[in-house]
């Protein structure tokens, strides 16, 4: 495959603090080395629902991912599915939910939280968390740059087409205290800080990088229903194509056939929805 790229999530960041928050992206930005829009999130705007849309196309009516309790194998075309098939390899850093969607179900953490398996038709390099006794005060999530590193490790040892990261800090951080108030502008800061020498070392190695979330949050700290606060996040893209105007609101639905085209994959019949990223 002639391209690569990287897919950076950071769970359950609504729109205002990605703008407001990030000074790096946004300095990125500014400089004219990165573009960004704002993007609508499916409904639900549940975890599970985005995550499983997010690399099938389609929306959760059609996916039947109801919500974080409805997590199973899909049978659909998705990204990594797609990748595989153009001949390119593939790797996730991520929530177990991941692993589950797209490689096996249910999840056992003794053969799932780290595979490497060439042949698979999905994601070849697994490396998986399961947030195993989260709650609203015990987060139980990785160290976010143990998470970029992993990533890293898996592009630099196994030469990957398409990587995906995906992190639940701030989420959980949201929905514990909100995102108006001085823990999140903290966290924020902690996690733009930590992110940014990756996004330049994965430039460097010829990555072109998006940077995005799964789904908004209010400001009390809950995501799942409608409204621009739970469903609008931004997407940062590094990279030489160009989007539309930095007006247009992007459909979560466009993600997976842009990113598909941005690979030089086929894009399925099951995904409609229009690419945004252009040569």
């Amino acid at each position: 495959m002639a391209q690569k790229l990287l897919l950076i999530i950071l769970d359950g960041v609504p729109y205002r603090n990605w703008r407001r928050l990030f000074g790096n992206l946004e300095g990125w930005v500014a400089q004219g080395d990165a573009q960004v829009w704002k993007m609508r999130a499916t409904l639900p705007s549940t975890s599970a629902s985005c995550y499983a849309t997010i690399h099938t196309g389609v929306p959760p009516q059609v996916h039947g991912t109801w919500g974080n309790e409805a997590v199973k194998r899909l049978d659909l075309p998705d990204i990594f599915s797609q990748t595989r098939k153009a001949g390119g390899v593939t790797g996730a850093v991520a929530h177990s939910f991941w692993s589950e969607f797209f490689n096996r179900a249910p999840f056992d953490p003794v053969h799932d939280l780290e595979y490497d398996e060439p042949d698979s038709t999905s994601i070849n390099h697994g490396r998986f968390h399961s947030m195993y006794g989260y709650n609203l005060t015990n987060q139980a999530t990785p160290a976010d740059n143990d998470l970029f590193a992993t990533l890293t490790m898996l592009t630099e040892r196994f030469g990957l087409q398409y990587g995906m990261l995906h992190t639940c800090t701030l989420d959980s951080m949201g929905h514990r205290f909100g995102h108006d108030c001085g823990e999140m502008d903290h966290a924020v800061y902690a996690m733009d800080a930590s992110l940014a020498p990756w996004i330049d070392r994965w430039r460097r190695a010829g990555y072109e990088v998006i940077v995005t979330a799964d789904h908004g949050q209010s400001m009390r700290g809950h995501h799942g229903g409608a409204g621009e606060d739970q469903q609008d996040f931004a997407l940062y893209y590094f990279g030489p194509a160009k989007g539309p105007s930095p007006e247009v609101l992007l459909d979560q639905l466009s993600l997976a056939p842009t990113i598909l085209s941005r690979l030089g994959a086929d894009i399925p019949a099951s995904m409609t929805a229009p690419v945004f990223l252009k040569d």
